[in-house]
């Protein structure tokens, strides 16, 4: 079975609850799941938050749509990662997703978790040797290396950042990674300032109502879609 755990919480600093901002008339991160569950790889689909107090609407929100929430500690994200693998049926396979990338794509998602098992590595990942435009990240790694990283990491960036611990011990995981031809590496996809929402704004806007499935070719497509550098 692959899981993804998609983590998410409402105190980002340079965009405070930007996870229930309305885009295309539903918060965010609703948009987000939308695109998850065009995945042809995935059989589950977890939102991990905090055990925070600002979380709580997040949290009641998602489960009265009937999505799967863990809550765990709110920078310990290392940690919220291992409590939602164990407290749901998850592996062999883990996919981790962050909740401010509203143009994910699940054919590069898909493309992702089948290169680990192409590969047979513990992790891979499509973000270290970016080739993609950022917000279509995606890492894949065994349950077994995420157990090993809860136990033994203590760096600090490691717990907060959750998968640094396993391609910077090499020795000990093996790791793989995803790219494409063309370098979009410097494309910004992803949502961390209002300007960057108000580009998926005008991309909702512009494909949405007609073909909700949009891809990313069809971003592409779009005249205003390179976005300029990172």
């Amino acid at each position: 079975m692959t899981v993804a755990i998609l983590q998410a919480r409402m105190s980002s600093t340079r965009l405070p609850g930007k996870v229930m901002k309305p885009l295309a008339g539903r918060p965010m991160i609703e948009r987000q799941l939308e695109r998850l569950r065009r995945c042809l790889t995935l059989d589950r689909i977890v939102v991990a938050t905090s055990q925070d107090a600002s979380d709580d609407p997040l949290a009641a929100h998602l489960a009265g749509l009937g999505v799967d929430v863990f809550r765990g500690p709110l920078n310990d994200v290392l940690g919220r990662y291992v409590g939602a693998a164990l407290t749901f049926d998850v592996g062999p396979d883990l996919v981790r997703l962050t909740a401010d990338c509203p143009l994910a794509d699940p054919g590069v998602i898909d493309d992702c978790v089948r290169q680990r098992v192409r590969l047979g590595v513990d992790y891979c990942s499509n973000g270290r040797r970016r080739t993609y435009p950022h917000g279509l990240d995606v890492e894949v790694f065994t349950l077994e290396a995420l157990l090993t990283a809860g136990r033994e990491a203590t760096d600090p960036y490691d717990r907060e950042h959750v998968t640094p611990f396993l391609y910077r011990n090499p020795d000990r995981f093996s790791v793989g990674e995803l790219t494409q031809a063309r370098d979009e590496g410097h494309l910004r996809w992803t949502v961390d300032t209002p300007e960057d929402f108000a580009f998926v704004e005008r991309v909702y806007g512009a494909l949405y109502p007609s073909n909700p499935a949009f891809t990313s070719d069809d971003v592409r497509a779009l005249p205003f879609s390179h976005v300029g550098p990172v």
